[in-house]
C-alpha cells in the first residue's frame, strides 16, 4: 500500500495516521515556519547587518549593494522569505502553489550554501583540514538541510498537483 502523503491526509481525519504522515506534515510546517520566521527577523537591524557580510562576499548578490541600502535588501529579502513560507503551508488547498513556494526556498538554501565557499573565516584551516566555523559556518551549514527538505516538499506537493490536473486549488468540489 502507498503511503505517500496526499491532500486528504491534511484535510480531512484518518483513522490510519502513520508516522510517516504526521513526520511528513511536521517536516512541511517546520520548514514554512522556519522561513517564515527567519523572513520576519531580517526587518531587524541586527539581522540586515548579521546578514552584510554573508551576502557582500556573494558573487551572486554583492551586487545588490550597489542598488539597495543593506536594510532595504534584508527588508526584501525578509518580504520574500514570508510569502515562500506561506505558499509552502498553502499545501493543503494549492499543491501547485505549496510547490512554487517550497522551489522558491530551495533555491534561497542553495544561494545560501554558497555563502559557505565566499564568506572568508567559514573554513579554518588549523587543524591541517578545513572545518566550519562556529560563526558563520554552522549557522550556514543548517542551510544544507533545508534545502534538501525545501527539494523533498516540493516534489511531494508537485506529485500531489498532478493527481488533480487542471486545478491550481485542491478544494473539496
Amino acid at each position: 500500500m502507498d503511503r505517500s502523503t496526499t491532500a486528504n491526509e491534511f484535510t480531512e481525519p484518518r483513522s490510519d495516521l502513520t508516522l510517516e504522515t504526521v513526520g511528513a506534515i511536521l517536516v512541511r510546517v517546520s520548514l514554512a515556519v522556519t522561513v517564515i520566521w527567519v523572513g520576519a527577523l531580517k526587518f531587524s537591524a541586527y539581522e540586515a547587518e548579521a546578514i552584510q557580510p554573508l551576502v557582500a562576499n556573494s558573487p551572486l548578490l554583492a551586487w545588490a549593494y550597489g542598488i539597495l541600502s543593506v536594510p532595504t535588501f534584508a527588508a526584501i529579502l525578509g518580504a520574500g522569505e514570508i510569502i515562500l513560507g506561506i505558499m509552502i503551508l498553502s499545501r493543503p488547498v494549492a499543491p501547485l502553489i505549496s510547490a512554487i513556494g517550497s522551489i522558491g526556498a530551495a533555491i534561497l538554501f542553495l544561494v545560501t550554501v554558497t555563502f559557505l565557499f565566499t564568506t572568508p573565516g567559514v573554513f579554518q584551516p588549523d587543524l591541517g583540514l578545513p572545518f566550519l566555523s562556529p560563526m558563520p559556518g554552522q549557522f550556514l551549514a543548517k542551510d544544507i538541510a533545508l534545502f534538501s527538505i525545501s527539494v523533498w516538499t516540493a516534489g511531494e506537493a508537485l506529485r500531489a498537483a498532478r493527481e488533480r490536473p487542471g486545478r491550481v486549488f485542491s478544494g473539496r468540489s
